[in-house]
């Protein structure tokens, strides 16, 4: 564990194996010309495994330094405003614990409240997008360092170990992942003869842990390739949010409908694609997929009717065709029936 191993690269020879020239892959006979592979690595996985966990953290923990936890906030600010929709009584409720089940009118308030506030920051705060991409950039960033240094960890075998690892039969006495991790391997020790004469001898070295090794790193060669894929997937989509949601009205009743319990009506949409910055487009659909659907509708019916609605900037042609299949009144608000049969969102 504390020696530097090797191995012979001439003997991770499957012929060799079978006919039992050599007893273990890359162990044997070696002479002053044969050509050895260290492997260093194996004392320092456990550091490295656990330095990459703290690095893949770090875009998480950048985030929320730089956000600041307002979406956090402003949902968990609502999560009693949802269960409040159905009570209709004029006082507050306090419970034993930190919650507070609003009347009507405190419900209105704040609401009002998170209304005014997203108004007043419209078209200003403009930075919440760029942080928010800029995460998302640093995440791909992070995967692709995390891939070189491991291949550099593991002494150039890593880009290709999963392809190797596909391309393997399992069926011979050695597979691919045996010049990489190998199980036993040739050391060398020193110590001082009878007269003082440093003696060196040759023995064999069981390197346990690379059972295990060799299962982990395979494993995060297939996730980090998962990685690259949602991250690259992750910033495509950023990107068409961008080109699309101050210019189409069909992309934006797609990307809402989940938050609509009903039909979407033309004018939020147009609110939406008119006079909302990226930032405000980005923020607003995380506040979406964030809250409870008809009180999302209720909020962002108060946050309409305070805007005032600009000329189309470059909104594509498809206005009448949406037209057609909206009704061009108010946002939907669904309001509780009487007998309080209605389900939340």
């Amino acid at each position: 564990f504390f020696t530097t191993t090797f191995t012979v690269v001439n003997h991770f020879n499957e012929t060799a194996l079978q006919e039992q020239s050599i007893p273990h892959p890359g162990v044997g006979h070696m002479n002053s010309e044969d050509t050895v592979k260290h492997h260093a690595y194996y004392q320092w996985v456990p550091f490295v495994l656990f330095l990459q966990a703290i690095m893949f953290y770090t875009p998480h923990y950048v985030w929320r330094t730089m956000e600041g936890g307002k979406i956090k906030n402003l949902v968990d600010g609502l999560r009693m405003v949802e269960i409040s929709r159905y009570y209709n009584e004029d006082k507050n409720i306090t419970f034993p614990s930190k919650y507070t089940l609003y009347s009507r009118s405190e419900l209105d308030r704040k609401i009002g409240i998170v209304q005014s506030a997203f108004r007043k920051h419209l078209r200003i705060n403009h930075m919440w997008a760029s942080k928010h991409v800029f995460c998302e950039t640093l995440n791909l960033v992070n995967v692709l360092a995390q891939v070189y240094f491991t291949n550099l960890f593991l002494g150039g075998r890593f880009y290709h170990l999963g392809f190797d690892f596909l391309e393997e039969d399992f069926t011979g006495t050695m597979d691919v992942l045996d010049t990489v991790f190998p199980k036993v391997t040739k050391c060398h020790f020193h110590k001082y003869g009878a007269s003082g004469t440093i003696q060196k001898h040759d023995a064999l070295c069981v390197m346990a842990l690379n059972v295990i090794n060799e299962k982990i790193f395979t494993f995060l060669w297939f996730w980090y390739v998962i990685l690259i894929a949602i991250s690259i997937l992750s910033l495509l989509w950023r990107l068409i949010t961008f080109y699309l949601h101050g210019r189409s009205y069909k992309f934006n009743e797609f990307v809402f409908s989940f938050a609509w319990p009903g039909t979407l009506d033309f004018h939020g949409i147009r609110a939406i694609t008119t006079n909302f910055s990226f930032s405000d487009w980005l923020f607003l659909y995380y506040l979406a997929r964030n809250m409870d659907r008809q009180i999302f509708v209720a909020l962002f019916r108060g946050i309409v009717s305070g805007t005032e609605l600009d000329s189309p900037k470059s909104v594509q042609s498809d206005e009448e065709d949406f037209a057609s299949k909206s009704t061009a009144s108010q946002l939907l608000v669904v309001e509780v029936p009487e007998n309080g049969e209605d389900k939340m969102g």
